[in-house]
C-alpha cells in the first residue's frame, strides 16, 4: 500500500463508515465511523510522502514502531494512542490492513 486511494479504499470497506474532508486544507482526508463520527483513518501528504494516521492500542504502539522504520509517533495527534505509517512500500500491505482494522475496532468499541 503506497497511495492514498489504496488506504481510503480499504478503510471505506468497513461497515458504517464515510469519507470526510473536515479541514480547509484538502490534503487531509479522513474515514469516520457513522455512529459516533470518530475518525479511525487519516490520510495526508507530508514532506513529499503519503502518510496515514491510525489509532493504536498502547500495548501495540511500540511493537509497530519497533517493527518498521516507517511507523512513527503520530503527526498532530496523541502519540500514546496514534501512529503514523509512511506509505513508502516498506510495510507489508497485510500489516497496514491489520493496523487500519485495529484502529476501526478501537473507534467502534469492539472487544478483541
Amino acid at each position: 500500500m503506497t497511495t492514498r486511494d489504496e488506504a481510503l479504499c480499504y478503510g471505506l470497506a468497513f461497515k458504517d463508515v464515510y469519507r470526510d474532508a473536515p479541514f480547509r486544507d484538502p490534503n487531509w482526508i479522513l474515514v469516520r465511523y457513522k455512529k459516533n463520527k470518530k475518525a479511525f483513518l487519516w490520510t495526508y501528504e507530508f514532506q513529499g510522502q503519503m502518510r496515514i494516521n491510525i489509532k493504536v492500542d498502547p500495548e501495540w504502539r511500540d511493537f509497530w514502531r519497533n517493527a518498521y522504520e516507517a511507523v512513527i509517533p503520530a503527526y498532530h495527534q496523541n502519540k500514546e494512542h496514534w501512529n503514523t505509517v509512511i506509505l513508502d512500500g516498506s510495510v507489508p500491505d497485510e500489516d497496514i490492513c491489520r493496523m487500519i482494522a485495529e484502529s476501526y475496532d478501537l473507534i467502534v468499541g469492539k472487544k478483541k
